[in-house]
């Protein structure tokens, strides 16, 4: 199977059901976004390899899952209104998500001030996740009514996982965090 195409060299790409929009088009914008989130969480999860530490399995395999419901996230994005979704986000996946917030939440130190983004590469890749999945979400809300409110739950449930997520890694492996100073 080739790579290319040639079919999008025009600027076109093809939704599911294979409808063509432009590549600019909001749709091709919120699932591309996606895309874009979970290739940055798949770049600070690789920041983790060789790092041990408690919970860093259950780290492995959260995020495992996020990234194939990123994928179900986007195919749900792409899909034009009025067809048939394939894949879909479950109310079972936000509760996942809310119940490794709050038990990664529950061991760290409660926040008094803004910190700034940062600490060691793996954390301060999460955080840059955390931002894209917020690009996500404003994309998404910006489709209306043509998205599926667990979609925008999801996304921003996540970006609230990965903001916890940066946090704890930079916890548990000794970097401090830094404080905005007003």
């Amino acid at each position: 199977m080739k790579i290319y195409t040639k079919t999008g060299d025009k600027g076109t790409t093809s939704l599911i059901y294979g409808q063509r929009v432009a590549k600019n088009d909001l749709r091709v914008e919120a699932y591309g976004t996606c895309d874009e989130t979970n290739s940055m969480i798949g770049l600070a999860v690789s920041h983790l390899q060789g790092e041990s530490f408690q919970k860093k399995e259950l780290l492995d395999s959260l995020y495992h899952k996020i990234q194939t419901n990123l994928f179900h996230v986007g195919a749900e994005l792409a899909t034009p209104k009025g067809k048939e979704v394939k894949w879909t986000i479950k109310d079972s996946d936000i509760e996942e998500m809310e119940k490794h917030i709050d038990e990664l939440n529950d061991s760290l130190p409660a926040l008094t001030n803004f910190i700034l983004p940062g600490g060691h590469p793996a954390g301060a890749t999460f955080h840059v996740a955390r931002t894209i999945a917020r690009r996500a979400e404003r994309c998404a809300v910006t489709l209306g009514d043509d998205v599926n409110p667990l979609v925008l739950m999801y996304l921003n449930r996540l970006s609230d996982l990965l903001f916890v997520t940066a946090r704890y890694v930079n916890h548990v492996l000794g970097h401090k965090e830094q404080n905005l100073h007003q």
